[in-house]
C-alpha cells in the first residue's frame, strides 16, 4: 500500500486547522480515555486501518487495557464501559452512521449522552466524533498507511 499524498505538505493551512481541533478537544474536557475509544469506534466503523492502527497504540500508550480495547468494536455485548462511556460509543456510532437509519441521532441516544456529560463537554464530544469522522475521510481517501507514523518516530 503506498499512501497517494500527503495532506499536511499540500494543503498546510486545512491540515494546520485540523489540528487546532486536536488541540482544543485535549484542552476541552472530554476525558482522554472517552475521546480515544471514541475515536477508535469511528474508525472501526469507517474503516479506516490508519486511525484504527494509530488510536489502539494512543490508548494502549496512555494505559488502556487490552480487554477494552479489543472489545471496543463489540462494546454493547461487554461489562468493561461505564454507562457513560457506553453513552458516548452510542452517540458516536448514530452520529456516524447518518445515512444508515431514517432518523439520525435519535433523542434517547442524545439525551442518555447529555445525562453523563455537561454541556461544554458534549459540545467536545460532538466535535471529536466530527473531528474523527474527517481524519477517516483524508485518511482512507489518500491511502494513509497504518503504522507510518510510528514508523518515521522510532
Amino acid at each position: 500500500m503506498k499512501q497517494r499524498m500527503n495532506i499536511g505538505e499540500l494543503a498546510p493551512e486545512a491540515y494546520r486547522a485540523m489540528l487546532r481541533l486536536e488541540k482544543y478537544l485535549t484542552d476541552s474536557g472530554l476525558p482522554h480515555t472517552t475521546k480515544e475509544l471514541v475515536k477508535l469506534r469511528v474508525s472501526q466503523i469507517n474503516g479506516c486501518a490508519f486511525c484504527v492502527d494509530m488510536h489502539s497504540h494512543d490508548a494502549k500508550a496512555a494505559g488502556e487495557s487490552d480487554e477494552r480495547l479489543f472489545s471496543v468494536v463489540a462494546w454493547r455485548e461487554t461489562p468493561f464501559f461505564s454507562d457513560a462511556e457506553r453513552a458516548a460509543l452510542a452517540l458516536a456510532e448514530e452520529a456516524t452512521r447518518l445515512s444508515d437509519r431514517g432518523e439520525t441521532v435519535p433523542d434517547d441516544v442524545w439525551e442518555e449522552a447529555a445525562r453523563h456529560y455537561e454541556p461544554e463537554v458534549l459540545a467536545a464530544l460532538v466535535v471529536a466524533i466530527s473531528t474523527i469522522n474527517a481524519w477517516n475521510r483524508i485518511a482512507v481517501t489518500t491511502r494513509m498507511v497504518p503504522g507510518a507514523l510510528r514508523s518515521q518516530s522510532g
